[in-house]
């Protein structure tokens, strides 16, 4: 039997994580926003969020569906690309603007993003690591080291 150590992540295929992401967009629009977003359970679930953001080059609102944990007031969330290599065009577009708009369960609310760099990223990754199985592993397929991303809130 392989110990946790010798354990190795595998990606699902990119054609799976896709039509996941399509069928939870559409069950969250085809709800109306009753179904897709979820508050974090406790310390070992996140919780999904609709972030809004203006789009680097069309300049036009664009939202996705994001996995997220609460840190004090902050929303904290992980720019992997479905694990994929490159950067997701969200985080691409809050780079370019950073002030954005969070829906969640209990109600909306503006954000301004930033990484979380040195201390602060191992603390917030290590917590992503208590909700997540093989976080550090699946880490490890990408070229890139995946950004951690504080949405703070603004007034």
């Amino acid at each position: 039997m392989p110990s946790e150590s010798d354990r190795t992540a595998k990606n699902p295929p990119r054609w799976f994580v896709l039509l996941a992401w399509y069928a939870h967009r559409a069950l969250y629009r085809v709800t109306r926003g009753r179904i897709g977003l979820w508050t974090p359970k406790d310390a070992a679930h996140w919780g999904t969020m609709r972030l809004t953001a203006t789009g680097r080059r069309s300049g036009r609102a664009r939202s996705v569906l994001l996995g997220y944990f609460e840190d004090g007031p902050n929303l904290v969330t992980l720019a992997m690309n479905g694990w994929s290599d490159g950067e997701p065009a969200w985080w691409l577009n809050l780079r370019e603007h950073p002030d954005a708009t969070v829906e969640l369960k209990d109600g909306a609310r503006a954000v301004r993003a930033r990484i979380a760099e040195g201390a602060e990223r191992a603390r917030l990754w290590k917590r992503w690591g208590e909700r997540m199985d093989d976080l550090d592993a699946h880490a490890a397929l990408r070229s890139t080291e995946t950004a951690v991303v504080v949405l703070e809130p603004r007034t």
